[in-house]
């Protein structure tokens, strides 16, 4: 295989002490024995982290951060790719690897199972230092699709349990086995299964390396999306060895609309771009959205999110505030003063705001670095509801 110019990319941030390997949970949507989540698990042991996966029996994409536990405690139907019998348990090991878990239920209710049965019970209730999902077969670019996939939904679940964690989405949307993985391409390069775990694990590593040794990897409440592009290893080397974007969850980002087939009488679903869901409320407006940056050229992004929902103070939601009293009261007479005050600050007291000073070592978007989206799928990842 040709591995100069993929592993000259990969070198900036693909390397850790082992004093720094971590305490490691794993999920997806995709189900325990996809592809690139069992790439991504098998370098991150590599890497000297300890891990232990916990995910669906089969595909579970498009559950969102639903929270569904099964009802029977023997599998009803064979695992996805004939790989657990029916009438196994439903909760149970992987038989070629111990660290590897299967569970019939939801991604969200798999990253519980894990947290709240599995390392408590069968790793000495060791503490988790990352949950980390996917690579997904399929991008989840958006805040729609945020709420939505799978993926990010066992990801949010984590986050709200305590830990930092981080959803991993892929261009490439075919559901294949981890025992489907090619050894050699015709491009000379890796499976793209294998390059999008490395891509993982790049920024994995880069976290690690940007953080004291005993600190935790991000604070209390925060998360990342890391969707990657179509890698064409498969066939050509147009896109083998992406860069990564600092990018914002908004911004070229679609809705769903109901499309009507007036011949089969059914809906189906298309793509709506609107002003709401790509406003600026939140973050940094000046990073470019991860939609754009994904779909128009070979590059993967980055969006940090957090676990909390509120909308900023200032003058919309004091506005908004104002208008419901007084038949929605405060609890606390302090609290109104507070909107108040808070609604007569302009944009340039948030200007001199300091922010920590991150070591992500990622690069930043230019225009004189974008190049043109050479994908098989014909640059249709802009709505992968693989999730």
């Amino acid at each position: 295989m040709r591995y100069s110019v993929l592993s000259a990319a990969f070198a900036a941030c693909s390397c850790i002490g082992n004093s720094s390997a971590l305490n490691i949970l794993m999920g997806n949507d995709d189900g325990f024995a996809s592809a690139q989540l069992r790439e991504f698990y098998r370098l991150l042991k590599a890497e000297g982290h300890q891990v232990v996966v916990v995910g669906p029996v089969d595909n579970e994409s498009g559950q969102g951060g639903r929270s569904v536990f099964t009802s029977s405690n023997t599998l009803q139907e064979p695992s996805e790719f004939g790989i657990i019998p029916a009438g196994a348990p439903s909760l149970g090991r992987d038989p070629s690897d111990p660290d590897v878990w299967y569970y019939n239920g939801t991604p969200a209710a798999c990253t519980f199972v894990g947290l709240d049965y599995v390392i408590p019970n069968y790793y000495a209730n060791r503490s988790v230092d990352l949950y980390v999902g996917g690579p997904n077969f399929g991008t989840n670019l958006g805040p729609f699709l945020y709420t939505l996939s799978g993926t990010m939904g066992g990801t949010y679940s984590a986050v709200g349990r305590n830990l930092p964690a981080i959803a991993f989405s892929g261009g490439n949307s075919e559901q294949r086995s981890y025992t489907w993985i090619n050894a050699t391409t015709p491009s000379g390069y890796p499976d793209p299964a294998t390059i999008q775990a490395q891509l993982a694990v790049n920024v994995v590593n880069a976290l690690i390396n940007g953080s004291a040794p005993g600190q935790r990897l991000m604070p209390l409440g925060y998360g990342l999306s890391v969707n990657t592009p179509f890698i064409t290893s498969l066939t050509n080397t147009s896109c083998v060895a992406p860069p990564l974007i600092q990018t914002r969850l908004n911004g070229g980002a679609f809705t769903d609309n109901a499309v009507y087939n007036a011949t089969s009488g059914l809906f189906t679903y298309g793509n709506k771009l609107t002003d709401a869901i790509n406003r600026c409320i939140n973050g940094n407006c000046a990073l470019p959205g991860e939609t754009d940056v994904v779909d128009k050229g070979c590059y993967g992004s980055v969006s940090v999110f957090t676990i909390d929902y509120d909308a900023p103070l200032g003058h919309d939601q004091a506005a908004i505030r104002i208008a419901l009293t007084p038949t929605v009261a405060f609890e606390d007479p302090d609290a109104k003063m507070k909107v108040k005050a808070r609604n007569e600050l302009t944009a340039d007291s948030f200007s001199t705001v300091k922010m920590p000073n991150w070591k992500l070592v990622i690069r930043s978007d230019t225009n004189s670095q974008r190049r043109q989206f050479n994908s098989q799928d014909g640059g249709k990842s802009s709505k992968s509801l693989q999730d």
